[in-house]
């Protein structure tokens, strides 16, 4: 019987390790997705973090520039910046001259450790978040992703950018500086392509993730990021996570998230629900089959809920009991 349950154990693992996407290979098996001439994408999985994905829920990506490659975030993890150099120089035999971070959450940087000896470049809002949370992030990812995280280190950026142009390896990009996600969101502008790189403040199919957001400038942020697409020479937005697509149509859904969060919680104050009741609040129609929306609805409520519950009560000058 001890032999029989040892090989059945031995068969299933083999098995087990057989399967596609399963942690053993740590293989992201990174596909790049051409969005327009000279510009590519890594689309990362609409899920959470977890031993499976590897923290590949995120997109990141590259531009083909005549004299070098721009990188546009480096992914969750040391494995996952290895491999998508490898991907881009399969794509490119032109080195890599510039990696951007388009702000400071982990998934979009701690891919820089891949690119150690470039300039890695980003607002100086990111590198001052990276320096205060980039190692709890990591460690918080090592946690959640496992071994997919091993020899990761957090590598800032160490080159601030400022809004306006900039002319990188013989591309012009425009570089636009907002806040709401977190209290530094880059989105990126290729001018050669009219491709434009959101960064967290688009999710597509996808809900959106708020620990550091401020809903009332992310808002604003999406209104002037939205002024983009309608531009004569806008062709892809690329979202921080989720498909890219031809039109604002992410600008859109992620606004009529935020728009419906932002009420839901302003009125659950209001009505001086406690923040298990607003817990337990569902989700409604047009949300329901959102990747993630359960999850991050329950997140959102313990990252804003008590600001806004002190806020509505300051307002309304009573004390809840």
């Amino acid at each position: 019987m001890k032999r029989y349950l040892l090989t059945l154990f031995l068969a299933v693992f083999v098995v087990l390790l057989s399967l596609p996407g399963e942690a053993a290979d740590f293989d992201y098996h990174l596909q790049a997705q051409p969005v327009a001439d000279g510009v590519y994408t890594f689309i990362g999985r609409s899920e959470d973090f977890n031993t499976v994905n590897g923290g590949n829920i995120v997109n990141t990506a590259f531009i083909v520039a005549p004299q070098g490659v721009i990188v546009i975030d480096s992914g969750p993890s040391l494995r996952y910046g290895q491999q998508m150099r490898a991907a881009i120089a399969a794509i490119s035999p032109l080195p890599p001259a510039l990696v951007i971070n388009t702000h400071h959450h982990p998934d979009h940087f701690l891919g820089n450790q891949a690119y150690a000896e470039l300039p890695i470049a980003a607002l100086a809002g990111t590198l001052k978040g990276i320096a205060a949370d980039g190692n709890a992030f990591a460690e918080n990812l090592y946690r959640m992703s496992g071994d997919w995280m091993k020899g990761t280190e957090v590598i800032a950026p160490t080159r601030v950018l400022v809004a306006g142009p900039l002319d990188v390896a013989g591309r012009r990009l425009r570089l636009i500086s907002l806040d709401g996600h977190t209290g530094a969101d880059l989105a990126v502008y290729d001018e050669a392509s009219g491709v434009l790189f959101a960064g967290d403040l688009t999710f597509n199919g996808r809900a959106p993730t708020t620990p550091h957001a401020d809903i009332g400038h992310w808002l604003a942020a999406l209104d002037q990021i939205e002024a983009i697409t309608r531009e004569a020479g806008f062709r892809a937005l690329v979202p921080g996570h989720g498909a890219v697509t031809r039109d604002a149509a992410p600008i859109r859904r992620t606004r009529a998230w935020l728009t419906w969060l932002q009420a839901t919680l302003r009125e659950a104050a209001r009505a001086g629900l406690e923040m298990n009741e607003v817990l337990a609040r569902p989700l409604p129609a047009e949300f329901a089959d959102l990747p993630v929306a359960a999850s991050e609805y329950r997140r959102s409520v313990g990252h804003l809920f008590p600001a806004v519950e002190a806020a509505e009560l300051g307002a309304s000058g009573s004390v809840k009991q």
